[in-house]
């Protein structure tokens, strides 16, 4: 780091310095800056995150997951199933004893959307989903991945973290344990959750569990003001004085360096340590990473941001969840591009009626239309700016959901919970595009081949395969047990890596 020569003294007094460049947090985050290089006296130990080694040459560098909370159908989206046409309305009947979640088990009930193919590969999707047309041969989907359970708090751990319980790593907080930050003013993982609030489960699914405390999901909101909570202090608390502040943190520094000498090795305080100084760092990064004000008009037309309402209206609609989500998206390849090696972007939220999420027992083009519209735009959007600028290639874009739909209907416009059979797709970082792996069977009700169904382990193998992580090997001892994200399953799947 190159240091004007006015704070080339190394005994510089913070006082000096944090006034001389205006005071405040921009100060501390300079002055943090200074002291990881050794450029600041009396100064607690520096703890920066450093990129990881990869225990192979990857094939990727960076993941975007997007995570449609509350459970997609895929039957309506990506899954076509022309039986479903043929039988529509007609009594169901799976040829065994079904266990539904509400009792869905109507007739059977065709896509609530026309299907078509699109690209070389011919991929058919559902017309609400038609934006993604443009980047199927981009895309491989996985129609046979299995759940263990109907229940969304449950079902959305085991998708988020390996487990169906609480007290487990996410995935991010594995992909920043195993790699580190890129980028030592932003974090690792970021998690971008819907506009409305959490989903299942909220801040547990990204939560750093029994990994280091510097490893857990930063959650930001892109459109709110602020976007980070308490990353700058309160407008509605009088200021304090510069030396007061300064005081404080000087104080704060002695009491941290001390503790750690009298308790050498206590993550927690390192941790702890650590996300004060990534936030001191941040107070500078983060503002500008999440501006898209100065991204050119047709990057913003792209991702659905060039005509933004003043206000939305009261009831969902197309274009909010267009904005919304197309702004998450932008965000995250600002974040990528700097960096960031996990992005977690969250559609849908566990409260509000009419529907606000994937849950849709009631009515699934009144729910999913809007949702899957904002979605496919923005996703279609985040995956033709990758590839123009070159990101796409060491970036995977991984679409999941806790779990599936039922073929059948319930209530006459909605579908219950299907946990026995549902798709992800992944695109980007070396997967193979326009590619299929893995069916479903001809109702979309289970995978076609029941022997071999595709786990969140296989998948979850798979991308950190691609980002130079062995499964197995990625391990950290908690009470006595090597503990991985993939528990003790997972195998890389050979059909999406190319």
């Amino acid at each position: 780091m190159r240091v004007h020569p006015e704070f080339s003294n190394a005994h510089l007094s913070r006082r000096d310095l944090l006034h001389s460049v205006g005071g405040g947090f921009a100060g501390v985050a300079l002055a943090s800056l200074l002291n990881r290089d050794g450029l600041l006296a009396e100064e607690a130990p520096a703890h920066n995150l450093r990129p990881g080694s990869p225990h192979f040459r990857p094939r990727a560098k960076a993941v975007i997951q997007l995570f449609m909370g509350g459970a997609a159908s895929a039957v309506d989206l990506f899954d076509f199933k022309p039986d479903l046409i043929k039988y529509d309305g007609k009594p169901s009947d799976f040829g065994e004893a079904v266990e539904a979640f509400q009792d869905g088990l109507g007739p059977w009930m065709r896509p609530q959307w026309e299907f078509r193919p699109y690209g070389d590969c011919g991929k058919p999707l559902s017309e609400v989903v038609s934006a993604l047309g443009s980047c199927v041969d981009d895309m491989a989907f996985v129609h046979n991945v299995v759940g263990k359970t109907g229940v969304h708090s449950q079902a959305t751990y085991l998708q988020a973290t390996g487990f169906q319980n609480p007290g487990f790593p996410g995935m991010g907080c594995w992909v920043s344990y195993g790699l580190g930050s890129e980028n030592e003013n932003l974090p690792a993982f970021v998690v971008l959750p819907d506009h409305r609030g959490f989903a299942s489960n909220g801040t547990k699914n990204w939560d750093a569990a029994f990994l280091p405390g510097q490893h857990a999901g930063v959650t930001v909101f892109p459109g709110r003001n602020p976007p980070i909570h308490n990353l700058f202090p309160d407008s509605r608390v009088p200021a304090i004085s510069k030396d007061r502040e300064e005081a404080a943190r000087q104080a704060l520094a002695r009491l941290n360096a001390e503790s750690l000498t009298q308790a050498p090795g206590d993550s927690r305080l390192e941790a702890r340590i650590r996300s004060y100084e990534l936030a001191a760092r941040m107070q500078l990064a983060a503002p500008e990473a999440l501006d898209i004000g100065g991204e050119p008009e047709h990057i913003l037309k792209m991702y659905g941001l060039d005509a933004v309402p003043a206000a939305f209206p009261t009831e969902i609609n197309d274009h909010e969840e267009t904005v919304h989500f197309g702004r998450k998206c932008l965000v995250a390849r600002r974040l990528i591009e700097r960096g960031v090696r996990f992005v977690q972007i969250w559609s849908g939220n566990d409260n509000g009626f009419p529907r606000r999420n994937w849950d849709s027992h009631e009515d699934i083009r009144r729910d999913h239309g809007p949702l899957a519209t904002g979605m496919a735009r923005g996703a279609s959007a985040l995956i033709r700016d990758l590839k123009q600028r070159g990101l796409l290639d060491d970036t995977i874009v991984f679409w999941t959901t806790e779990f599936g739909r039922m073929p059948s209907s319930q209530g006459g416009k909605g579908r219950d919970h299907n946990p026995y059979c549902f798709t992800n797709w992944l695109c980007g970082g070396g997967i193979k595009g326009g590619t299929t792996v893995g069916e479903s069977d001809q109702w979309g009700y289970k995978p076609l081949d029941r022997t071999h169904p595709t786990q969140v382990y296989d998948i979850h193998a798979t991308m950190l395969h691609q980002l130079g992580l062995d499964h197995t090997k990625l391990t950290l001892r908690s009470h006595g047990i090597d503990r991985r994200l993939t528990d003790v399953h997972g195998e890389v799947i050979e059909g999406l890596v190319g």
